[in-house]
């Protein structure tokens, strides 16, 4: 069974760092994109950065101050967050579009849990 597995997130002070890393475990053929997404309380579930091969996105708020990559050997994606601010608080949830075995084989959609980062003095 695919999962996402994320870990990183914690309390930090604002102006610090914190690295967040999402893991795919189980047997996958291929990544399309992968990426994160965050939602603070109250609020929807927003963008924050995509990497598929030759393109990374990233949402206007956290452009500059965080950096998206990947390992491909080993299936996993960081999320390396500078400068933070009291409002990139909130859950973060690594996102995969994989192509996994089945019949015939498929693309399909995975989250991860959430990992709960808070920026505060």
């Amino acid at each position: 069974q695919v999962q996402l597995v994320e870990s990183g997130g914690g309390l930090v002070q604002p102006g610090g760092s914190l690295r967040l890393s999402c893991a795919v475990s189980g047997t996958i053929f291929s990544i399309g994109v992968m990426g994160w997404y965050r939602q603070a309380p109250g609020k929807d579930r927003q963008l924050v950065a995509t990497i598929t091969s030759g393109n990374i996105v990233y949402a206007d708020s956290v452009k500059g101050r965080f950096n998206i990559s990947s390992d491909d050997a080993k299936n996993t994606v960081y999320l390396q967050m500078n400068s933070l601010k009291p409002e990139d608080t909130a859950v973060y949830y690594c996102y995969g579009n994989l192509r996994v075995p089945g019949v015939g084989a498929y693309w399909a959609q995975y989250w991860g849990k959430g990992t709960l980062v808070t920026v505060s003095s």
